[in-house]
This record gives C-alpha cells, structure tokens and sequence, in this order.
C-alpha cells in the first residue's frame, strides 16, 4: 500500500490552537526525496549543493524573570538534509517559546539547533540577534540584469521547461534576475511571491524564454524549496551551462521568509540579504 503525501499530514491549511508553551513535537519535517523523483534526483547523487535560509522575524520567549525577550532568528538548512521543515509548523513551533523561560540566548540557540537538526535530519546552522542590540538588515538587488522589462507575451502558467533555451554567442557569465516568479503553496493554493536570480557560465540563455519560463510558475503548486530545484534542474538539462547558480528570496508569511538557493558548486552560495519585499 502507497504511504500518504506527508503534506497532506502537516498542519499547514488546518484550524490550529497556537501553544505558548515549549513544544518540539511540532515541528513537522517532509521528505525531500518525494518532489526530487519527479526532477529525477538521487539521493546519493544531488546535481547541486546548496541551503534553505530561514529568516524569523517572530521570535520571543521569557528570561528567568518572566521579562520578554524578542530576537530575530536565522536557521540555515542544508540542501542535503534528508528533510525540509513544513512552514507553518516551524512558525508554531516558534511561537511555543513564547511563555517558556530560558536562562540566556545561548540556550535557546542551543534549543534551536537541536530541535531543527533533529527534524530536517542535517545539522542546522542558527545565529539569533536580541532587537535591543538594533541589527541591521537592509534589502538589497541583485549585481545583474533584470529581466522585469522585456517586452513579451505570456500565456504559459505550468512550468513550461521547453521555452528556456540558449543564443548564438561566446561562453560568457552573468547575472539575471527576476520579481515575476509567483508559484502557489502546495497544500493551501496561497500565493507564494519571490524574486528569483540566476548566475551562470556558458553559452548564452535566452533571456525572452527565461522570463517566460519563469511567469510558467504562476499556477504552479509546490514548496519554495522545490520550486527552486526544478528552476535549477530545467536549466541545467535545456541550456547545459558550465557552473550555474539559482536562488530565490520568497516574501515573508507568519513572520518567516524562506530563500532556497543552489549551486554546481563553482559560484560561492547567495548572502542573506533581503529582497526589497521582504
């Protein structure tokens, strides 16, 4: 008998009763490998390296003398890690810290770390900055070329891999980027609004299919993290560049930003710095 999609399971779309008091269980971990098959990825083979960067901009809990602490959080998970962390159950996780009293930051970096880990199956990089120490995050673009402006006409809205292609022109390397690519969560049908870059070495894409390409999205149903994979795999397969890079900053929901980002390894992975939208 076939297993249910674990994202059918999850929490996401459902009626919840929010926790404040501190709760692992929670956190509700999906197989990477189940979209992976369709892309024809494996698990002893990943065609590129890579990490989901969490942004947390709803986190607080209580010091020992009850007094709020609020932080922004960042949680780095490896692309190879077994499993992605469902969205709505880390942010329910999150607010069980609410009413929960911790010693310092340090120990709930420590909490962190182990319950993350333990659920996406990888270790987990976390940094946390208390608010009161005023970090500063500032949005930024992209060193490339955006695509935003061309003139073309859509009427593709599933992922239509056959319109990428490449140019007549010299191996070359740049930079394009894109604020079209809106894609659709796979449970809930929500929205899901992203600015997606991709860095390149060879011959030369063509920029009129990319764009259209990437509008193919628009109603399409899958997880950031997938969707970032598939973009990454089509490219490789119909424009066969020699080192390629593809990541996406999706904008924020339920104080959480979620930005995939895959390499072939010859171009350094993408900083943590914000869309403009996020």
């Amino acid at each position: 008998m076939s297993q249910p999609d674990p994202s059918i399971l999850s929490p996401l779309g459902k009626p919840t009763e929010y926790r404040a008091d501190y709760a692992p269980e929670l956190l509700y971990p999906i197989p990477r490998q189940l979209k992976r098959d369709e892309l024809g990825i494996r698990p002893d083979a990943l065609p590129f390296v890579g990490e989901d960067i969490w942004n947390a901009y709803e986190l607080s809990w209580l010091n020992p003398r009850g007094k709020p602490v609020v932080a922004l959080g960042v949680f780095r998970v490896p692309a190879d890690s077994p499993n992605l962390i469902e969205s709505k159950s880390l942010k329910l996780y999150l607010n069980s810290f609410n009413q929960t009293a911790f010693a310092d930051l340090d120990e709930v970096r420590a909490t962190l770390v182990r319950d993350l880990s333990a659920a996406a199956g990888a270790p987990v990089g976390v940094s946390l900055e208390n608010l009161s120490a005023q970090p500063r995050v500032q949005p930024g673009y992209p060193a490339g070329i955006c695509l935003d402006q061309l003139d073309i006409a859509c009427d593709r809205y599933q992922p239509a891999p056959e319109l990428l292609g490449t140019t007549d022109g010299p191996v070359g390397e740049e930079t394009l980027y894109s604020h079209l690519l809106k894609s659709n969560c796979l449970v809930t049908g929500q929205p899901d609004w992203a600015m997606v870059v991709i860095r390149y070495r060879g011959r030369p894409i063509d920029r009129a299919g990319l764009l259209r390409y990437l509008v193919s999205f628009r109603g399409h149903n899958e997880f950031h993290e997938q969707c970032v994979e598939r973009i990454y795999c089509d490219l490789s397969h119909h424009c066969a560049p020699e080192a390629l890079l593809v990541y996406a900053r999706y904008t924020r929901r339920g104080g959480l930003d979620i930005n995939p980002c895959r390499s072939s390894g010859e171009f350094p992975l993408a900083d943590n710095i914000r869309e403009v939208r996020q």
